[in-house]
């Protein structure tokens, strides 16, 4: 073999261990990419549980709260307290539902009562016995409602 055939044959051995060496840089590079994005998902969807379940545990001190304040005015101290761990609570994305006049639906509310009108056109809520919370998406709590509603359609 001549040696300028020799240098040929060497540089494209070098050449196909270059490309072999590069696909693998890549893949690895792929593989660690996908990595960090599972590892960022999932401490996003930790903290998301943690502070679920941290807010869940407060839901009872906020009904003590609105059940003191339907009985009589705050103190002052105590309505500092209780505007404090409220704001605290929206900030971490706590929302509370159930107003008089929702609509009922069944995946957001709990009926414990379920009043009969000739004149109502669909489930209504009627009264709000306990608020119900979400954090984002996600439902904490149901809403304990009192609903108003059209008669069950009699037998066909």
């Amino acid at each position: 073999m001549r040696p300028d055939q020799r240098r040929g044959s060497e540089a494209e051995r070098l050449r196909e261990e270059l490309a072999e060496r590069t696909a693998d840089l890549q893949r690895v590079k792929a593989e660690y990419d996908n990595y960090r994005k599972r590892v960022r998902r999932d401490r996003l969807a930790v903290r998301e549980i943690a502070v679920a379940n941290v807010l869940r545990a407060l839901l009872p001190v906020l009904d003590a709260l609105d059940r003191a304040r339907e009985h009589e005015q705050l103190t002052p101290g105590l309505k500092d307290i209780a505007d404090t761990l409220e704001s605290q609570a929206g900030a971490l994305g706590l929302v509370s539902f159930g107003e008089v006049g929702d609509p009922f639906d069944p995946a957001r509310h709990e009926a414990l009562t379920h009043h009969v009108s000739d004149t109502a056109g669909e489930l209504r809520c009627t009264r709000v016995l306990r608020p119900g919370y979400r954090l984002g998406g996600h439902l904490l709590r149901p809403a304990v409602v009192e609903v108003t509603g059209p008669p069950a359609p009699g037998p066909g």
